[in-house]
Protein backbone atom coordinates (compact mmCIF):
# COMPACT_ATOMS: atom_id res chain seq x y z
CA UNK A 1 0.00 0.00 0.00
CA UNK A 2 1.92 3.06 -1.11
CA UNK A 3 1.70 5.90 0.78
CA UNK A 4 0.87 4.43 4.19
CA UNK A 5 3.43 6.03 7.02
CA UNK A 6 3.79 5.90 10.52
CA UNK A 7 4.82 8.20 13.15
CA UNK A 8 5.48 8.18 17.15
CA UNK A 9 4.06 10.15 19.78
CA UNK A 10 6.67 11.23 21.71
CA UNK A 11 5.32 11.24 25.63
CA UNK A 12 5.10 14.61 26.75
CA UNK A 13 5.36 13.28 30.38
CA UNK A 14 5.86 10.27 32.25
CA UNK A 15 2.51 8.01 33.18
CA UNK A 16 4.73 5.65 35.36
CA UNK A 17 5.92 7.74 38.09
CA UNK A 18 9.18 8.36 36.50
CA UNK A 19 10.97 11.69 36.50
CA UNK A 20 13.78 13.45 35.56
CA UNK A 21 16.67 11.19 33.46
CA UNK A 22 15.06 8.42 34.13
CA UNK A 23 12.21 9.48 31.79
CA UNK A 24 14.02 11.23 29.54
CA UNK A 25 16.09 7.36 29.15
CA UNK A 26 12.66 6.05 28.77
CA UNK A 27 12.31 8.23 25.34
CA UNK A 28 15.66 7.31 24.52
CA UNK A 29 15.18 3.95 24.66
CA UNK A 30 12.36 3.84 22.07
CA UNK A 31 13.55 5.79 19.50
CA UNK A 32 16.27 3.24 18.20
CA UNK A 33 13.36 1.16 17.09
CA UNK A 34 11.05 4.16 16.36
CA UNK A 35 14.40 4.82 13.83
CA UNK A 36 14.50 1.86 11.98
CA UNK A 37 10.37 1.36 11.27
CA UNK A 38 8.84 4.42 11.44
CA UNK A 39 9.57 7.58 9.44
CA UNK A 40 8.18 10.80 12.21
CA UNK A 41 8.00 11.05 15.59
CA UNK A 42 6.04 13.85 16.86
CA UNK A 43 6.47 15.95 20.02
CA UNK A 44 3.48 17.95 21.87
CA UNK A 45 3.32 21.35 22.75
CA UNK A 46 2.51 21.60 26.48
CA UNK A 47 4.36 22.78 30.02
CA UNK A 48 2.53 20.51 32.11
CA UNK A 49 0.44 17.76 31.98
CA UNK A 50 -3.06 17.84 30.08
CA UNK A 51 -4.81 15.10 31.61
CA UNK A 52 -6.92 15.96 34.71
CA UNK A 53 -5.77 12.07 36.08
CA UNK A 54 -2.12 13.10 36.05
CA UNK A 55 -0.45 15.37 38.94
CA UNK A 56 0.14 19.03 37.52
CA UNK A 57 3.46 19.01 38.89
CA UNK A 58 4.56 16.08 36.50
CA UNK A 59 7.52 16.36 34.66
CA UNK A 60 6.67 17.65 31.06
CA UNK A 61 8.98 18.60 28.55
CA UNK A 62 8.89 21.61 26.10
CA UNK A 63 7.98 21.13 22.62
CA UNK A 64 10.96 23.31 20.34
CA UNK A 65 13.62 22.48 22.66
CA UNK A 66 12.95 18.51 22.99
CA UNK A 67 12.40 18.73 18.90
CA UNK A 68 15.67 20.33 18.09
CA UNK A 69 18.07 17.99 19.98
CA UNK A 70 16.19 15.17 18.91
CA UNK A 71 16.57 16.33 15.44
CA UNK A 72 19.87 15.99 15.81
CA UNK A 73 20.25 13.04 17.88
CA UNK A 74 18.03 10.41 15.24
CA UNK A 75 18.83 11.90 11.54
CA UNK A 76 16.84 9.02 10.31
CA UNK A 77 13.23 10.68 11.39
CA UNK A 78 11.36 13.35 10.08
CA UNK A 79 10.23 15.51 13.24
CA UNK A 80 7.33 17.13 13.27
CA UNK A 81 4.82 19.33 16.32
CA UNK A 82 1.66 17.57 17.26
CA UNK A 83 0.48 20.80 17.54
CA UNK A 84 2.44 23.76 18.25
CA UNK A 85 0.37 26.54 20.31
CA UNK A 86 0.14 29.76 18.44
CA UNK A 87 -0.49 31.67 21.07
CA UNK A 88 2.83 30.76 23.16
CA UNK A 89 4.97 32.26 20.90
CA UNK A 90 5.79 35.32 18.94
CA UNK A 91 4.79 34.56 15.17
CA UNK A 92 8.04 36.26 14.00
CA UNK A 93 10.20 34.54 16.65
CA UNK A 94 8.05 31.34 15.92
CA UNK A 95 8.89 31.28 11.97
CA UNK A 96 12.60 32.25 12.88
CA UNK A 97 13.12 28.84 15.13
CA UNK A 98 11.62 26.81 12.75
CA UNK A 99 14.08 28.27 9.92
CA UNK A 100 16.39 27.69 12.21
CA UNK A 101 15.63 23.60 12.64
CA UNK A 102 15.32 23.48 9.12
CA UNK A 103 18.72 25.05 8.43
CA UNK A 104 20.45 22.39 10.69
CA UNK A 105 17.90 19.60 9.42
CA UNK A 106 16.16 20.09 6.12
CA UNK A 107 13.73 18.83 4.78
CA UNK A 108 13.04 16.72 7.89
CA UNK A 109 10.62 19.09 10.05
CA UNK A 110 6.65 19.23 10.15
CA UNK A 111 5.24 22.80 11.44
CA UNK A 112 2.66 21.23 13.22
CA UNK A 113 0.46 24.71 14.42
CA UNK A 114 -3.10 24.92 16.36
CA UNK A 115 -5.22 27.65 18.06
CA UNK A 116 -4.75 26.41 21.29
CA UNK A 117 -6.64 25.08 24.06
CA UNK A 118 -5.77 24.42 27.30
CA UNK A 119 -6.96 27.45 29.22
CA UNK A 120 -5.25 26.32 32.64
CA UNK A 121 -2.17 26.39 31.32
CA UNK A 122 -2.42 29.68 29.48
CA UNK A 123 -3.58 31.09 32.36
CA UNK A 124 -0.59 29.79 34.79
CA UNK A 125 1.61 30.74 32.09
CA UNK A 126 0.34 34.34 32.09
CA UNK A 127 -0.96 34.23 28.65
CA UNK A 128 -4.49 35.51 27.72
CA UNK A 129 -6.62 32.95 26.79
CA UNK A 130 -9.37 34.72 24.46
CA UNK A 131 -12.41 33.01 23.02
CA UNK A 132 -11.95 30.66 20.10
CA UNK A 133 -12.58 32.48 17.37
CA UNK A 134 -9.85 35.15 18.69
CA UNK A 135 -7.64 32.38 18.60
CA UNK A 136 -8.79 30.85 15.15
CA UNK A 137 -7.89 34.24 13.64
CA UNK A 138 -4.54 34.50 15.41
CA UNK A 139 -3.49 31.24 13.98
CA UNK A 140 -4.65 32.31 10.78
CA UNK A 141 -2.56 35.48 10.79
CA UNK A 142 0.23 33.30 12.34
CA UNK A 143 0.00 30.95 9.14
CA UNK A 144 0.35 34.50 6.98
CA UNK A 145 3.47 35.70 9.21
CA UNK A 146 5.19 32.27 9.06
CA UNK A 147 4.79 31.66 4.78
CA UNK A 148 5.80 35.52 4.51
CA UNK A 149 9.01 35.80 6.28
CA UNK A 150 9.99 31.97 5.12
CA UNK A 151 9.36 33.60 1.36
CA UNK A 152 10.05 37.42 1.53
CA UNK A 153 12.78 39.47 2.42
CA UNK A 154 11.93 41.53 4.21
CA UNK A 155 8.65 40.59 5.25
CA UNK A 156 5.44 43.17 6.00
CA UNK A 157 2.39 42.03 7.65
CA UNK A 158 -0.59 43.98 8.91
CA UNK A 159 -3.01 41.45 11.12
CA UNK A 160 -5.74 42.43 13.84
CA UNK A 161 -3.87 40.83 15.98
CA UNK A 162 -0.05 40.40 14.92
CA UNK A 163 2.05 42.46 12.55
CA UNK A 164 5.55 42.71 10.98
CA UNK A 165 7.34 45.29 9.61
CA UNK A 166 10.42 44.53 7.27
CA UNK A 167 11.31 41.64 9.12
CA UNK A 168 14.14 40.08 7.71
CA UNK A 169 14.87 36.41 8.21
CA UNK A 170 18.01 34.65 7.15
CA UNK A 171 18.51 31.74 6.60
CA UNK A 172 15.34 30.93 4.51
CA UNK A 173 14.64 27.28 5.18
CA UNK A 174 15.00 25.19 1.99
CA UNK A 175 13.23 22.82 1.75
CA UNK A 176 10.18 25.08 2.94
CA UNK A 177 8.67 23.01 5.58
CA UNK A 178 5.48 21.52 5.95
CA UNK A 179 2.40 23.30 7.57
CA UNK A 180 0.24 20.84 9.30
CA UNK A 181 -2.84 22.41 10.95
CA UNK A 182 -4.59 20.81 13.84
CA UNK A 183 -8.28 20.42 14.47
CA UNK A 184 -11.69 19.60 13.19
CA UNK A 185 -13.67 22.77 13.47
CA UNK A 186 -15.51 22.64 10.50
CA UNK A 187 -16.98 26.33 9.82
CA UNK A 188 -13.49 27.80 10.53
CA UNK A 189 -10.20 25.52 11.59
CA UNK A 190 -10.76 23.35 8.20
CA UNK A 191 -11.06 26.67 6.00
CA UNK A 192 -7.50 27.59 7.63
CA UNK A 193 -6.21 23.96 6.47
CA UNK A 194 -7.90 24.65 3.35
CA UNK A 195 -6.05 28.04 3.24
CA UNK A 196 -2.49 27.40 4.47
CA UNK A 197 -1.82 23.62 4.86
CA UNK A 198 0.36 21.26 3.47
CA UNK A 199 -1.16 18.62 6.35
CA UNK A 200 -3.97 18.39 7.97
CA UNK A 201 -5.04 16.70 11.75
CA UNK A 202 -8.72 16.93 11.72
CA UNK A 203 -9.42 14.44 14.91
CA UNK A 204 -12.81 12.56 14.12
CA UNK A 205 -13.10 9.07 16.55
CA UNK A 206 -13.99 6.80 14.32
CA UNK A 207 -13.34 6.28 10.61
CA UNK A 208 -16.74 7.38 9.07
CA UNK A 209 -16.32 10.51 11.36
CA UNK A 210 -12.82 11.14 9.67
CA UNK A 211 -13.98 10.79 6.32
CA UNK A 212 -16.97 13.34 7.14
CA UNK A 213 -14.25 15.88 8.07
CA UNK A 214 -12.55 15.14 5.04
CA UNK A 215 -15.47 15.86 3.11
CA UNK A 216 -16.19 19.22 4.85
CA UNK A 217 -12.67 19.95 3.65
CA UNK A 218 -12.55 19.44 0.32
CA UNK A 219 -15.71 21.20 -0.14
CA UNK A 220 -13.41 24.52 1.59
CA UNK A 221 -10.47 23.52 -0.78
CA UNK A 222 -13.23 23.96 -3.75
CA UNK A 223 -13.99 27.12 -2.45
CA UNK A 224 -10.59 28.62 -1.96
CA UNK A 225 -9.49 26.83 -4.72
CA UNK A 226 -6.61 24.83 -3.09
CA UNK A 227 -5.72 21.38 -4.20
CA UNK A 228 -7.44 18.84 -2.03
CA UNK A 229 -5.35 15.86 -2.80
CA UNK A 230 -2.26 17.58 -2.26
CA UNK A 231 -3.04 17.80 1.72
CA UNK A 232 -1.37 14.96 3.81
CA UNK A 233 -4.19 13.59 6.22
CA UNK A 234 -3.61 12.34 9.49
CA UNK A 235 -4.70 10.42 12.19
CA UNK A 236 -3.88 10.72 15.95
CA UNK A 237 -4.24 7.68 17.98
CA UNK A 238 -4.08 7.77 21.41
CA UNK A 239 -3.96 4.20 22.77
CA UNK A 240 -2.12 1.39 20.62
CA UNK A 241 -1.85 -2.16 21.52
CA UNK A 242 -0.81 -4.70 20.37
CA UNK A 243 0.04 -8.93 21.58
CA UNK A 244 -0.66 -12.38 20.95
CA UNK A 245 -4.08 -12.40 21.98
CA UNK A 246 -7.07 -10.09 21.35
CA UNK A 247 -7.55 -10.23 25.50
CA UNK A 248 -3.83 -9.54 26.13
CA UNK A 249 -4.16 -6.37 23.91
CA UNK A 250 -7.08 -5.35 25.66
CA UNK A 251 -5.79 -5.57 29.32
CA UNK A 252 -2.89 -3.30 28.44
CA UNK A 253 -5.33 -0.89 26.57
CA UNK A 254 -7.75 -0.93 29.57
CA UNK A 255 -4.78 -0.11 32.11
CA UNK A 256 -3.27 2.98 29.96
CA UNK A 257 -4.53 6.46 30.98
CA UNK A 258 -5.07 7.56 27.87
CA UNK A 259 -7.98 3.99 27.29
CA UNK A 260 -10.76 5.01 25.07
CA UNK A 261 -13.32 2.46 24.66
CA UNK A 262 -14.45 4.70 21.59
CA UNK A 263 -11.27 4.38 19.89
CA UNK A 264 -7.64 3.04 19.64
CA UNK A 265 -5.53 0.34 17.74
CA UNK A 266 -5.73 -2.48 19.60
CA UNK A 267 -6.05 -6.31 19.36
CA UNK A 268 -3.00 -8.93 17.92
CA UNK A 269 -1.42 -8.30 14.49
CA UNK A 270 -3.80 -9.03 12.14
CA UNK A 271 -6.27 -7.21 13.95
CA UNK A 272 -4.97 -4.16 14.32
CA UNK A 273 -3.85 -3.99 10.44
CA UNK A 274 -7.61 -4.69 9.95
CA UNK A 275 -8.47 -1.51 12.13
CA UNK A 276 -5.71 0.52 10.22
CA UNK A 277 -6.99 -0.36 6.68
CA UNK A 278 -10.48 0.55 7.64
CA UNK A 279 -8.55 4.34 8.28
CA UNK A 280 -6.75 3.91 5.37
CA UNK A 281 -10.12 3.02 3.38
CA UNK A 282 -11.02 6.92 5.13
CA UNK A 283 -8.57 8.76 3.97
CA UNK A 284 -5.77 8.44 6.47
CA UNK A 285 -2.65 8.26 4.93
CA UNK A 286 0.02 8.97 8.29
CA UNK A 287 -0.48 7.91 11.68
CA UNK A 288 0.52 9.31 14.52
CA UNK A 289 0.95 6.53 17.68
CA UNK A 290 0.98 7.26 21.01
CA UNK A 291 1.35 3.44 22.43
CA UNK A 292 -0.53 2.08 25.59
CA UNK A 293 2.15 0.11 27.36
CA UNK A 294 5.08 2.84 27.67
CA UNK A 295 7.61 2.91 28.97
CA UNK A 296 8.10 -0.62 28.14
CA UNK A 297 8.30 -1.93 24.59
CA UNK A 298 6.42 -4.76 23.82
CA UNK A 299 3.46 -3.14 21.44
CA UNK A 300 5.94 -0.80 19.89
CA UNK A 301 8.29 -3.82 18.89
CA UNK A 302 5.21 -6.27 17.60
CA UNK A 303 3.80 -3.06 15.54
CA UNK A 304 7.04 -2.58 14.21
CA UNK A 305 7.66 -6.43 13.07
CA UNK A 306 4.57 -7.44 12.37
CA UNK A 307 2.29 -4.36 11.69
CA UNK A 308 4.19 -1.63 9.47
CA UNK A 309 5.86 -4.26 7.35
CA UNK A 310 2.14 -5.25 6.01
CA UNK A 311 1.57 -1.51 4.81
CA UNK A 312 5.06 -1.19 2.79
Amino acid sequence: MPGIQFGWRVPDFPTDGSAGQAFIDQIHGALPIVSEHFATAWVADHFVPWGSWQPVDTDTIECMTTTAYLAAAYPRLTWGTIVLCQSYRNPALLAKMVANICAFAPGRFVFGIGAGWKEDEYLAYGYPFPRAGVRLQQLEETCEIVKRMWTEQPATYEGEYYQIRDAYLSPKPAPLPPIMVGGGGERKTLRIVAKHADWCNPGGGTPEAFRHKLDVLRGHCAEVGTDYDRIVKTWSCECVAVAATDAEARHVAETSPFYNPEGGLVGTPDSVVDQIQAWVDAGVTHFLLRFADFPRLDSLELFSKEVVPRFR
